[in-house]
């Protein structure tokens, strides 16, 4: 079981990897287009995919460190970077929507009077579908590896792809001798970027204060219940490292059963959590009913 968590760490180093390439490539193209084609909005959106390569590494580091076994400072391995590297990804992503947020309204205050070329609507295009193609990928390998980190590079690829689209209909709007426009879709995608950056912030810091979803340990402890031999489930905690899910457990049994009984009961339950739900670990505590 612990091997193929770490089997899949290793998958999910390719999502991150590829997300690194697709960004290379894009920033660079969209900040030598929107200079030549005179537009902000594309400019703030290659910006974005600057800071993207950035969050990846992060994301890439902390997939590799979670891959390190358990030693004497971390008896319970180091699963807990690859939530820290999501952290420190969505705040490189927050600050730089906020520095796109600044440009926008600055150049708003300026003033700008040029409309951009359309050559930079039809690199947007070109640019939203590969990063939804980019999106689909790590879409599918997160859920494959439950990993938290591609799960939040695939939610960054996806806003990425309709930063790409707002910042089309923006340039293709200033056409229409409303070149303000183009400046104003720079600051929908600041906005967007802040948006997508306090999701993923919101997500990691709830798993990293051990929080867990209510709905997943209501359907944990009707499945404990449905084992033979339980009468009651006391108490059920469980929390996250990484990808992987640990539950604890308070189980109530017949308190005339022998230490062998009460001992295959729990065991049953251990078996069924695990392979019904791929948890990772299960903690039983056993009291009298």
């Amino acid at each position: 079981m612990e091997q193929k968590r770490y089997d899949d760490l290793k998958k999910s180093e390719k999502g991150a990897i590829i997300s690194i390439i697709a960004y290379l490539f894009l920033s660079a193209f969209k900040w030598s287009v929107g200079y030549l084609a005179n537009s902000e909005a594309l400019r703030a959106d290659g910006l974005n995919n600057a800071t993207d390569i950035i969050a990846s590494v992060a994301v890439l580091i902390g997939l590799r460190l979670s891959q390190k076994p358990a030693d004497d400072d971390h008896p319970y391995g180091h699963w807990k970077a690859e939530t820290v590297s999501s952290l420190m990804a969505s705040f490189i992503m927050m600050s730089v929507g906020v520095q796109v947020l600044y440009t926008g309204v600055s150049s708003i205050i300026d003033g700008k009077e040029t409309a951009p070329s359309l050559l930079a609507a039809w690199v947007g295009i070109f640019c939203a579908v590969v990063m939804y193609v980019v999106y689909r990928y790590n879409k599918s390998l997160a859920d494959k590896t439950k990993s938290q980190a591609v799960m939040a590079a695939a939610k960054d690829n996806l806003s990425d792809a309709y930063v790409s689209v707002g910042t089309v209909i923006g340039i293709v709007c200033s056409q229409f001798h409303l070149p303000w426009l183009d400046t104003v879709t720079a600051i929908g995608v600041g906005a967007l970027i802040c948006k997508t950056a306090w999701s993923i912030f919101r997500e990691t810091s709830h798993h990293l204060m051990d929080g867990y979803d209510e709905t997943l340990i209501e359907e944990y402890k009707a499945t404990i219940l449905n084992v033979d031999g339980v009468t009651d489930v006391k108490e059920i905690k469980a929390r996250n490292y990484g990808n992987n899910a640990v539950v604890d457990i308070v189980l109530c049994v017949n308190g005339n059963l022998a230490i062998h009984d009460a001992h295959d009961i729990s065991t049953e339950v251990e078996n069924e959590l695990i392979e019904t739900y791929d948890i990772y670990d299960v903690h039983i505590h056993v009291e009298p009913s």
